[in-house]
């Protein structure tokens, strides 16, 4: 296919990443129309045409989740209706993507239950960004390219003076993703451990590795409340760190969030516009993901492995 075969849609949840992921790419953002009526119904139209045309629709699920979802599923049906040759979803942000296992009584798997309608949609292909959990890939029936931040955020961090540095893992289910940045940077690795009271709740039980006059670097795929790097950096500075900056995806704060981060013992916050992100009064980086989706989205779009999309320093 020719790159004039090529046409990117996006909805409403983040428009400035598909304008920004356009002019990596060098072409237009494709017209489209969404709407929401007063009964709340979302309504959508695309106003050209993409007959045969190679059809990549940008979404992330951000808050309000329901309605992001809603309209990319309904813009997977437009486009199918249009006659597209394929369609693929890019998705930097996959909502619902804890909700992966039944580890409760009487509770869903919603990240299979999205996955299933996003293919009943018609979408041919998705195109993500650093799932909650990897496991989510094989929830599709159709390919997922799955690509990691890990490249942007070492491309920001291979300048810090990481001889005294200590990569943490806020809890135990990030350990494997904060070994790999430790293996990049090349410092030492440790892991809070953590209880989760409640939905906004996260009480810190005790930690893994060197904190005394060390500076420490917590990575996460998200953060929402705020609270396991509220938590995690209120222990370690207990215990002795020198300073804490926190690097996180996907920050889909809301006010709990924002509000328990101020307080919080975080000296910055680094993170990616996978979705919408304010800055407050938050110190805080904020790292572009277009270029790398703009590869990704190329990559497909030619028929091209995506593999050298994860290689650093070689690795």
């Amino acid at each position: 296919m020719k790159v004039g075969d090529l046409k990117i849609l996006s909805g409403r949840s983040n428009s400035k990443l598909a304008k920004d992921i356009c002019k990596c790419i060098r072409v237009d953002l494709g017209k489209i129309m969404v709407n929401t009526f007063p009964d709340q119904e979302i309504f959508v139209r695309i106003d050209e045409n993409i007959r045969g045309k190679d059809v990549f629709l940008i979404q992330s699920t951000n808050p309000p989740a329901n309605d992001h979802l809603m309209e990319l599923l309904i813009m997977i049906d437009a486009a199918r209706r249009a006659s597209a040759q394929r369609i693929t979803a890019v998705i930097p942000f996959y909502g619902y993507a804890r909700q992966d296992r039944k580890d409760q009584p009487r509770v869903p798997i919603t990240a299979k239950l999205i996955a299933n309608l996003l293919v009943t949609a018609g979408a041919h292909r998705v195109l993500t960004l650093d799932l909650h959990a990897q496991q989510i890939q094989g929830f599709f029936d159709i390919p997922v390219d799955h690509l990691y931040a890990s490249p942007v955020f070492y491309d920001y961090l291979k300048n810090f003076q990481t001889e005294n540095m200590t990569i943490f893992a806020p809890d135990t289910g990030g350990v494997k993703m904060a070994a790999a940045y430790a293996n990049m940077i090349g410092c030492g690795l440790g892991f809070v451990a953590k209880r989760r009271t409640n939905a906004q709740t996260v009480e810190t039980l005790n930690f893994v590795g060197e904190v005394k006059d060390k500076e420490i670097l917590l990575i996460d795929d998200m953060t929402k409340t705020g609270g396991t790097l509220t938590a995690a950096s209120q222990l370690l500075k207990e215990n002795g760190a020198k300073r804490i900056k926190a690097a996180v995806t996907h920050a889909i704060l809301n006010e709990q969030g924002y509000s328990c981060l101020q307080k919080s013992s975080v000296d910055e916050l680094i993170t990616t516009d996978s979705t919408p992100v304010d800055r407050r009064s938050l110190p805080m980086t904020i790292l572009s993901v277009a270029p790398l989706l703009a590869q990704g989205i190329l990559c497909i779009h030619r028929h091209e492995s995506i593999s050298s999309l994860f290689k650093i320093k070689g690795y």
